[in-house]
């Protein structure tokens, strides 16, 4: 008779549903808000130790952990317009665990599951505890080199003169722009996205001109921001000062905010960057 001790399995199973969540919200790009990501997490966890509680075995049939997958999904990345291809991938990550696992235990002489199919093993929860974290750091730099973006997507939300804009932002360790003044960094954000919240006078496609325009109004919101890209020597971006910036609810302060007369990305998967702040 195998004893299960709910407290190691729920910690066990937290630990590796959080890294398979994280690791589908960063293969299909979508904004990682870590606390929600624990939250589908832990859910997970609870649903594998309802499992062995008397009378609820009914639990572990296939429909209830569709069901218990689904939940999960959506508990972390719920209203994310990349939801479905993230609830595929982290279905897809858990049966790549589950090889995996079965792959050790034949291996090995124990065993990493028990007879629902619930990860769980009776070996010492300091080297358990270790081995995670040590996963957690491979994961994280591949699913950094490998995926399709060049950062993590975050929750960005910018107030310019009152008017508040909610956008994905691209936080990207390559974007270098920073304030020529103070040498904090600059947002660069599609103009599109924040046309409610910008001056009738700023026209991105005239970065001088709307300068002029602003002075001339009595303001000194704007400014110029050189910059180099490919097929650009140097170039200006007209920039906006902001009232404040925040990333994923923590407040950046007033960065300038350079509007770009063009996508940033042409999959609309974000509309800002940032550098790796």
């Amino acid at each position: 008779m195998t004893v299960v001790y709910i407290d190691l399995l729920f910690l066990l199973n937290l630990i590796a549903n959080y890294l398979l969540l994280l690791a589908a919200g960063r293969m299909a790009g979508a904004a990682l808000v870590r606390w929600r990501i624990g939250l589908g997490a832990a859910a997970g966890a609870l649903y594998a130790a309802l499992i062995f509680l008397p009378g609820m075995v009914w639990l572990a049939s296939w429909p209830c952990k569709l069901a218990a997958g689904v939940l999960m999904a959506l508990a972390a990345y719920g209203g994310e317009r990349h939801l479905l291809r993230v609830t595929v991938l982290f279905f897809g990550s858990s049966a790549a665990l589950a090889g995996a696992v079965l792959w050790l235990e034949l291996l090995g002489s124990t065993s990493l599951t028990l007879e629902n199919g619930v990860l769980y093993t009776p070996i010492d929860v300091r080297l358990l505890l270790l081995s995670f974290v040590m996963c957690y750091f491979v994961l994280s730099l591949f699913f950094r080199r490998v995926g399709r973006h060049g950062g993590e997507l975050v929750r960005m939300n910018i107030d310019l003169e009152g008017k508040t804009v909610d956008v994905t932002a691209l936080r990207d360790t390559g974007h270098s722009l920073t304030d020529p003044a103070d040498n904090r960094p600059v947002v660069v954000a599609y103009c599109e996205t924040l046309a409610e919240a910008v001056p009738v006078w700023a026209d991105p496609t005239d970065p001088i001109g709307s300068v002029e325009r602003c002075h001339a109004a009595g303001s000194r919101q704007a400014r110029l921001i050189p910059y180099r890209a490919v097929g650009v020597e140097c170039g200006m971006l007209l920039a906006l000062r902001s009232r404040q910036v925040t990333v994923d609810g923590r407040p950046l302060g007033r960065l300038l905010v350079a509007l770009s007369p063009t996508p940033l990305d042409d999959g609309g998967g974000y509309q800002a960057l940032i550098g790796g702040i």
